[in-house]
């Protein structure tokens, strides 16, 4: 019987509870907060001794661990998986900014703050104490546009499915709001005509039927898709035989509604239809 081993950290209030709750609803044995010194002795145990129980569990890791047992988390992951156990690192984060509006709407306490350090003092040091888990992350998922419903949506489509072959996110956004940070290819194809500038398609999204023939009129359009095709044909293959799980590809336009959302349709149905493990996302659409 295989063991795996979801390790969930990342910074407090980016959503580390709401994705250990929904991981517990897709039958993992949970538990959160665990000291990192404990997790070696932990992982020992279900080497020797599989129990069914303990066959997908879920570690809720925080800053209040030692800094150094944090900093030696990577090498036991490693060693873990030499004693045959499944394990990855999943990494939650925000801005800054988003993470102080959301502890001042929940008016819970920052748990490493206190009267001599302010709320964005202990964020940082949070993310200054994490860094060794966020340089290690197999996924990194930044929550900053990310409601309630989505996170957790992306948590089981992400996460919950226990295949092996790796997960292809396609997320398109606009550049004016701010490039995504939890991604692992950005490519920008602002070069493409832009039907922002139709009166009729201005409104519309690269979802809509007169959008999509704007741009399939173009050779440019088809030319940018079959070679990020090509590209990705040639190296998700390589990612997935390096024993990757989840990789982010992020496509880009002005404004996130038309071009990029095109593009992103269009390589998430054609990665679907050759048997990949496909998901989409438009960050900038409703």
């Amino acid at each position: 019987m295989g063991i795996k081993i979801d390790i969930i950290t990342g910074l407090s209030g980016s959503g580390k509870t709401i994705a250990l709750h929904t991981l517990e609803d897709l039958g993992y044995y949970c538990i959160d907060n665990l000291p990192v010194c404990l997790l070696a002795a932990f992982a020992e145990h279900l080497a020797k001794n599989p129990e069914e129980i303990f066959s997908r569990t879920a570690v809720g890791i925080d800053a209040r661990s030692q800094p150094t047992h944090i900093a030696k988390l990577p090498e036991k992951v490693k060693q873990m998986r030499e004693q045959g156990i499944q394990c990855e690192i999943v990494f939650l984060e925000a801005q800054p900014d988003t993470l102080i509006k959301r502890f001042s709407e929940t008016k819970r306490k920052h748990p490493l703050s206190d009267e001599n350090r302010s709320l964005a003092e202990a964020i940082r040091l949070e993310r200054t104490l994490l860094e060794p888990l966020i340089n290690s992350a197999d996924l990194l998922i930044d929550t900053t546009h990310t409601t309630l419903h989505e996170l957790r949506s992306l948590i089981r489509d992400r996460i919950g499915e226990t295949t092996r072959r790796v997960s292809l996110l396609f997320e398109s956004f606009g550049f004016k709001h701010g490039v995504p940070r939890d991604v692992d290819f950005v490519f920008d194809v602002r070069c493409l005509p832009n039907p922002y500038w139709e009166r009729e398609l201005r409104p519309l999204t690269g979802l809509d039927p007169q959008v999509a023939a704007f741009l399939e009129r173009s050779i440019e359009t088809e030319d940018m898709l079959n070679d990020l095709i090509l590209f990705l044909e040639r190296w998700v293959p390589r990612f997935e035989a390096d024993g990757r799980s989840y990789l982010t590809i992020a496509i880009g336009c002005t404004g996130g509604q038309h071009r990029s959302v095109f593009i992103t349709d269009r390589l998430f149905n054609y990665f679907q239809s050759q048997g990949h493990k496909v998901l989409s996302r438009h960050r900038e659409l409703p």
